[in-house]
């Protein structure tokens, strides 16, 4: 369901590979749930998930701010909002009030999809250049 496809490239090498690790955890977890996994590891999962993707987050803020990119709001509160869905989800998949679905799996695979073919895909190319120089 997570695949990585060279079109999602934003031809940024660390960023690539951090987006190439978000879809791996991304389907570990989507197999872990498809094959019924015990809540525990799939809370494990879920979590290593939420960590990977505010440290990801995050390096891609430091690269904005550095290279001073023009939409870096605009585009930390696309980061915000999901950080908040997500660790929404969390909690209550950790208290018992709501379970992983494959909804949910759709939802995190078009908002991967949608974020990097988009948003990404604009700051790299005003970043690319300046990292070339």
């Amino acid at each position: 369901m997570f695949e990585w496809k060279p079109e999602y490239s934003v031809k940024i090498s660390e960023i690539d590979d951090q987006h190439r690790h978000l879809f791996a955890l991304a389907e570990e977890l989507h197999a872990a749930m498809a094959n019924g996994r015990a809540k525990a590891v799939l809370e494990q999962l879920l979590a290593a998930l939420v960590d990977y993707t505010k440290a990801h987050f995050t390096a891609e803020e430091r690269l904005m701010s550095q290279y001073r990119y023009p939409h870096a709001a605009e585009h930390k509160a696309e980061h915000d909002k999901l950080t908040t869905q997500v660790l929404t989800l969390q909690r209550k998949f950790r208290a018992g009030e709501s379970t992983l679905s494959i909804s949910l799996m759709v939802f995190l695979k078009n908002w991967l999809e949608h974020h990097i073919a988009g948003s990404d895909q604009q700051y790299s190319a005003y970043i690319r250049p300046k990292l070339a120089a």
